[in-house]
């Protein structure tokens, strides 16, 4: 069982309400997704933080429901 696009942005946006998100579906097959995430919430983290962050917000689904996300993370610049 597959997660749509909206899903995901739901799912990271939910746990991180300031986020701007982009998901990309990169095969077209729902289960291989690239997310851009920029949040205030990220200022002051690692990238690796950063992207716990998101995957905590997904619910553990990362390996079983979801099986790829190409992750980039960042800060907002203004």
């Amino acid at each position: 069982m597959a997660m749509s696009a909206s899903e995901i942005e739901g799912m990271i946006k939910a746990s991180l309400p300031q986020a701007e998100v982009e998901i990309r579906d990169l095969a077209g097959d729902g289960d291989h997704y690239a997310a851009h995430v920029v949040s205030p919430a990220f200022a002051g983290k690692s990238r690796i933080q950063q992207h716990r962050m998101v995957y905590d917000a997904l619910g553990g689904k990362m390996g079983g429901t979801l099986h790829a996300l190409q992750l980039t993370t960042g800060v907002p610049t203004s």
